[in-house]
């Protein structure tokens, strides 16, 4: 499958990506994790733009403090994050709602998004949010985080085939790269009250998939989490546990997460 063709582009403070023919409104958003950053989607760009029907149209951004994007003055969390995604997707004047990919912090902002500009979100795929809420206190910068930070690109490559030797190496330069493009300010930022999963759900009314993998591979979302999100929310969700996947599904278990991804869009365009 071959790669579309990219375009950086830039709106205020957010570096992004656009994938595909820049004429084609687009389809598509992903939004990465925590230290990750907009090029760590680019191993499942071809398969995502070709589940949601063409290689136009499909965006992925730099969470402000991570890759290309700049840190504006004050705190950063989902409210943040989301009204980022708004800014880009209306600097675009976006007449079509899209979906919103996201994994890990980034699928946290796509729920903040879809409860706080549902015109904007036409269904969500959800990578293992944190199910739980935070207390707003600045986190400072994790140990691992300081360890690869200390660490030059070949030695950050190293780090990852140690520790997920499983992975394609087509996640690998990426993954290493976005590590030393991390503004570690960032994590000395205030976070506002954030709340648990569960509490934004009744918000989401669109159509949304959660996707979350082993609680003892390092998984965040439990099937008690799933099913409190699936209860909890005004529109369908549909939950899918990938045996063999921790946090980071898409990498551990790429196939298994591409099906469940096609299988869920194929039916909501069904309906």
């Amino acid at each position: 499958m071959t790669p579309p063709a990219v375009t950086d582009r830039r709106t205020a403070h957010i570096a992004w990506r656009h994938h595909g023919d820049t004429d084609v409104p687009p389809a598509l958003l992903l939004l990465h994790g925590f230290t990750d950053s907009a090029a760590c989607w680019e191993p499942l760009v071809p398969a995502l733009a070709d589940i949601v029907g063409g290689v136009g149209g499909v965006i992925a951004t730099d969470a402000r403090g991570h890759g290309g994007s700049g840190l504006p003055e004050g705190p950063v969390g989902p409210r943040q994050h989301a009204a980022d995604q708004a800014l880009v997707l209306d600097d675009l004047g976006v007449t079509e709602p899209v979906v919103v990919v996201g994994h890990s912090m980034g699928a946290l902002t796509a729920v903040t998004l879809a409860a706080t500009r549902p015109e904007l979100v036409a269904a969500l795929v959800l990578e293992d949010p944190p199910p739980h809420g935070m207390d707003g206190r600045p986190r400072g910068v994790p140990a691992w985080l300081t360890e690869l930070l200390a660490l030059d690109l070949a030695g950050r490559l190293a780090y990852a085939r140690e520790h997920d030797p499983a992975w394609s190496e087509a996640e690998l330069p990426p993954w290493a790269l976005s590590k030393g493009q991390v503004d570690p300010r960032y994590c000395e930022r205030d976070v506002p009250l954030l709340d648990p999963l569960h509490d934004l759900a009744p918000d989401v009314r669109c159509d949304t998939l959660l996707l979350y993998g082993d609680a003892d591979r390092g998984g965040m979302v439990t099937d008690a989490d799933a099913d409190t999100f699936r209860e909890a929310a005004a529109g369908t969700v549909t939950t899918v546990r990938v045996p063999g996947a921790g946090h980071n599904v898409r990498r551990d278990t790429a196939g298994a997460y591409l099906h469940a991804v096609r299988a869920f869009l194929d039916a909501v365009r069904s309906r």
